[in-house]
Order: C-alpha cells, then structure tokens, then sequence
C-alpha cells in the first residue's frame, strides 16, 4: 500500500510511519514542521528508512498536498493545531489548521483518481464539558455515575472552545464526504493518546509532559485539582487500530469511532504522579484553576471498534514504564 500521512512527523505520525515502514508499506510524510520535534522525529525515522517527506502546509500548499494524494491508498490525516489552550489565543489559526486544513485533505482525496481511505484524528472534545452526566468523586478521583462502560458514539455533539469546534467540524466534514460523495473516510474520536516520541508540552500531552517533566526535574502545574480522569491510550494500540481499519476498509466506511484505553486503562492526574513516585521521580506540583473546555472525566466506551477485533494490549503502568525509559535514554533531546 501506499500510505500518506498528513501530519506524519509529529508524536502519532511518527511511530505510524515507522510502523508501517517496517512492515514494508511505501510511506509519505506530509508536514509543515511547525511543531516541536519534528526535525527530531525525521532524524530518527531517517536512521532506518528512507521515506519521502514533503515539506507543506495543508492550509495553503494545496498544489503539494493533492499531488501527494494522487498515488494514495490511504490517506491517515493526524495534522492539527491540537492545544484547546492555543485555540482559545489564536482561534483563527487553529480554525485554519483543524477545519480548513482538513476540507483542503478530503478535497484531496476526492480528486484523486485513487480515492484513498481517508482516516481522520478526531477529539473527544467534540463531546464537550459533558455537564449533564452525572459525575461524582470516588477513591480521589472523578467517575461517571451512570457509564460505567464509559461514553458511546451516540453521545450527543456539543462543541467547547475553539478547538472543540475546528476539530469537530472536520470530524462532521469525514463523516459527510463518505455519504455525499462516497469516499472510504472514518474518525477516530480520540481520548488520550500517549507513548515514544511524544514531545508533551504543558498545555497539550499531559502524560508526556508530567513524565518528562519528573524525569527531568522541571516544574509541573496541574489545572483543577487534579483528580480528573482519562481512558489513556498507547500510541502501539492506536496505530495498529489504524491499520485494522485500512484491512477493513468498506466496513469502516463512514464510519465514527471512539477511540481510548477504556475503562480498563483510566487514570488520573495524580495517579499518573503516584506511578512516577513509584518509579523513583518524585514531584511537587502547584495547581492553578481548571482550563475551559475541561472535562473532569472523559472514558470512552471502546465497544464499537473492539467489534472490529481490535483492543488495548498496553496497560496504564506498562505503557508509563515504557514512557519513563524513553526519556530516560534520550535526556538531551529536552535539554
């Protein structure tokens, strides 16, 4: 297969190219290089493939980005401006990358004459803040009352903050180009990913960022008080979902799947510090008020894609040990 991935050299489209470059598929990386380390993650791809990598931006290069499409077979679309706390600064930036930029791909893939599946990383922040479930605190943390199984895909769209709002609409747009115009497109609403080559930064990537920040002895800040919860998901589990859905093509079609750990795999912000306390990297965080757009739980009921065959392998403490030793060995690389 030809595979083209759109935003291939951040955290996600990495370890997705590596993945599917050795197991012998022909990868194209298309990416503007606006997000730190991504020159870091080329580097390191480049050491055991040579890909091809375009330099572009999909909300304006659009001669680079379809001609790339051109010989697609599948197209996995991971571009995006993906902080809520940046959309809240620069709406119109992140309406840009994440609703025009993402119209810019499908019109791609509806000109090519191979009309790749197009494969699209959507939020569960097109859920919203979720206020009408009932939530309550158990244990030190936050959990639904009401969803033990976690959230489904019939779950009401309620678009919060700028960026709930620029992904969502480009999760709707997928969605609308299988019916309208029958292209093979599917999204993947997804909860916390995290894992190898992720370069976590304070408002986005929490695991990373606390992991790294622990490992490195830098400050950490939590936002609330740190007892919401997320199903986390390693990135290893996520792209092999990835590639289940190109295998099953025409049944992931127009398709919407949530997309996270599940109940099995929650956590909380302070757990996640208990786990590196655990591990030898004690922290002592400060706290400062809750960001907008801010759920106290999101937990993904994970039922419509494990009807595809696929699940979580990585569990939470095996998928942070796994994280710790990654920093652990590559120090210079957040010096």
């Amino acid at each position: 297969m030809n595979i083209l991935i759109v935003g291939g050299a951040g955290f996600i489209g990495i370890n997705a190219a590596k993945y599917f470059a050795d197991k012998g598929e022909t990868v194209v990386i298309l990416d503007d290089f606006s997000r730190e380390g991504t020159e870091k993650n080329i580097a390191w791809l480049k050491e055991a493939h040579d890909i091809e990598v375009i330099r572009a931006d999909i909300t304006k290069d659009i001669a680079a980005l379809n001609k790339a499409a051109e010989t697609a077979d599948v197209i996995l679309h991971l571009a995006a401006q993906v902080a809520v706390t940046t959309s809240v600064e620069n709406p119109r930036h992140d309406f840009m990358v994440n609703a025009l930029g993402t119209f810019n791909v499908l019109e791609a893939a509806r000109a090519s004459p191979k009309k790749p599946q197009v494969q699209y990383a959507s939020t569960n922040k097109v859920y919203g803040g979720m206020e009408h479930l009932s939530v309550a605190e158990k244990n030190g943390r936050y959990e639904y009352e009401k969803h033990p199984n976690g959230v489904a895909e019939d779950e009401p769209l309620d678009f919060h903050s700028p960026y709930g709002c620029s992904k969502g609409a480009g999760d709707q747009y997928v969605r609308d180009y299988a019916r309208i115009y029958g292209l093979d497109t599917v999204s993947f609403r997804q909860s916390c990913i995290y894992g190898t080559r992720q370069f976590g930064v304070e408002d986005q990537g929490w695991v990373a960022w606390f992991t790294i920040a622990a490992v490195m002895k830098k400050p950490i800040t939590i936002y609330g008080d740190g007892k919401q919860i997320r199903d986390v998901l390693f990135v290893e589990d996520l792209v092999k979902l990835y590639e289940l859905a190109m295998e099953k093509r025409k049944e992931c079609a127009g398709n919407i799947y949530n997309v996270g750990g599940g109940p099995e795999n929650t956590m909380s912000l302070l757990e996640l510090l208990d786990i590196l306390k655990e591990e030898g990297y004690e922290t002592q965080p400060t706290y400062d008020d809750w960001r907008p757009g801010d759920q106290k739980v999101f937990v993904a009921n994970i039922d419509k894609a494990a009807a595809l065959g696929w699940k979580p392998t990585v569990s939470t403490r095996e998928g942070v040990k796994k994280l710790i030793a990654w920093v652990g060995e590559n120090k210079t690389l957040f010096e």
